[in-house]
C-alpha cells in the first residue's frame, strides 16, 4: 500500500461578533477548550483549534483560528480585537467564514471587502436547523449571486442534522500538500494557563449583565499541579471601584458563583478536582490605555 498523503493549513474562523465561532470549534473537535458567550465580542485574541482528517489517501491537520468578531469600534481594545481578526485572515490558507441562517448577507459583504488578498474561503451556513427547508433554501439563493467570490456554501447545524467529518472533509480538499505542524493527539498550542483564564472569562459573561463583562480581564497567578489535584489562583481585573463591587457580590455570593462555575468549566477540562481562589483588583481604565493593555498581554 502507498503512504498516504499529507496535508496541513491554517484555516481562520471568521465572522460577526456572537456568530457561534467558538461554539463550532468545540464542536468540531469534540472537546470544549475555547470560551463560549452568548455574548457579543467574548473572544479577544486569536487561539489555534487543532483538527485530524484521516481517509484512505490523505492525512490532513486542520489548524483552525479561533478570532474575535469583525465589528467597529474605537476603543483600544477593540481596536485589538479587530486587527487580530486581520491578521488570522492574512496569516491563513483558507477562511471559512460563518454567517448564521438569520443574518441578512450585509455582514458576508463587509467580510468580502475585508478580505483584500483574496484568500480562499468556505461559506457555512450556520443555525440551518432554526429555520424550515424553504426558508433554508431561500437564504442559500441570496448567496448564490455571490457563488464566484466562494469555494463552496454549506449549511450545517452544530446541535443536530451535521456531521463533523463532513466539514473537515470538505475543508481537507483545499488545504495545500505539506507535513503536519502539530503533534497528532494536540488540540490547541494553547498553555493550559490560557485556557483557564478564558474559562474564569466565561463565568464572568454569564454571570454578570450589561457591560462589567467587557470591562473586566483574568491575570492567572499561579497554577500548581498536584496528581490529584489542580490550585489555581487568579486575579479578576476590573476599572473601577463600583465594578469590583458588583463582581464581589453581596457578601461574596457573585465571586463563589464565579469561582463555581469556573472551577466546574475547568475540571471538565482537566479530569481533576479544581482548587480555584480568585481575587478582585481595579486598574483604573485599563482598556482604554496602550500600557496597561499590553501588561494584559493586549500589544496594540
Amino acid at each position: 500500500m502507498s503512504e498516504k498523503k499529507s496535508k496541513s493549513g491554517f484555516i481562520a474562523v471568521i465572522g460577526r461578533p456572537n456568530a457561534g465561532k467558538s461554539a463550532f470549534l468545540n464542536w468540531i473537535i469534540g472537546e470544549k477548550i475555547t470560551m463560549v458567550s452568548h455574548k457579543a465580542n467574548a473572544t479577544r485574541k486569536r487561539s489555534n483549534v487543532i483538527a485530524m482528517y484521516e481517509d484512505d489517501k490523505e492525512s490532513t491537520q486542520l489548524v483552525f483560528i479561533d478570532t474575535p468578531g469583525l465589528h467597529e469600534k474605537e476603543r483600544l481594545l477593540n481596536i485589538f480585537m479587530m486587527e487580530e481578526a486581520l491578521k488570522a485572515m492574512s496569516d491563513a490558507e483558507l477562511i471559512l467564514f460563518l454567517a448564521p441562517v438569520h443574518d441578512k448577507t450585509d455582514e458576508y459583504e463587509k467580510f468580502l471587502e475585508l478580505n483584500v488578498k483574496n484568500i480562499p474561503h468556505i461559506l457555512l451556513l450556520t443555525k440551518a436547523d432554526e429555520v424550515s427547508k424553504d426558508k433554508l433554501f431561500e437564504k442559500i439563493t441570496q448567496y448564490v449571486k455571490y457563488q464566484d467570490k466562494y469555494l463552496e456554501l454549506i449549511p450545517t447545524s452544530i446541535k443536530k442534522g451535521s456531521d463533523q467529518n463532513t466539514i473537515l472533509r470538505t475543508l481537507s480538499k483545499h488545504l495545500p500538500l505539506s507535513p503536519h505542524y502539530f503533534d497528532s493527539e494536540i488540540l490547541t498550542t494553547q498553555k493550559m494557563k490560557d485556557i483557564y483564564k478564558e474559562f474564569i472569562r466565561e463565568s464572568l459573561f454569564d454571570n454578570l449583565s450589561k457591560e462589567i463583562p467587557y470591562f473586566s480581564d483574568v491575570v492567572i497567578e499561579k497554577v500548581e499541579e498536584l496528581s490529584d489535584l489542580e490550585k489555581v489562583f487568579a486575579q479578576i481585573v476590573v476599572e473601577t471601584k463600583s465594578q469590583k463591587g458588583i463582581v464581589i457580590g453581596h457578601d461574596g455570593k457573585t465571586l463563589r458563583r464565579i469561582g463555581q462555575d469556573a472551577r466546574l468549566l475547568i475540571e471538565g477540562l482537566t479530569g481533576k478536582k479544581v482548587f480555584l481562589k480568585l481575587f478582585v483588583v481595579v486598574k483604573a481604565g485599563w482598556s482604554k490605555d496602550k500600557k496597561s493593555l499590553g501588561e494584559l498581554g493586549y500589544d496594540i
